[in-house]
């Protein structure tokens, strides 16, 4: 396996090495059956790229739609009718 790749099997038996190299080198890469499987990151790192930065309200207002023609049509159906 190429540094930072490991089996399923490999890690399971060296998952301290894992979480080590996690910690100091970076992501290590787990296959399983020879394809990606999954990641094991360092938690600080984790944290830092899953920390919120603002609000939702904050992103729409800061997007870059002016002057993109972007044309937003409205329907203008009327509500149905139901039976209460």
């Amino acid at each position: 396996m190429s540094a930072g790749t490991w089996s399923v099997a490999e890690a399971k038996a060296k998952l301290s090495e894992v979480i080590e190299e996690a910690r100091t080198h970076g992501p290590q890469m787990i296959l399983r059956n020879g394809k990606k499987a999954v990641v094991v990151v360092a938690a600080e790192e984790w944290e830092r790229k899953t920390q919120r930065r603002g609000t939702l309200a904050d992103f729409l207002s800061s997007a870059p739609v002016e002057g993109t023609a972007l044309e937003v049509e409205r329907i203008r159906d009327m509500p149905r009718d139901i039976d209460l």
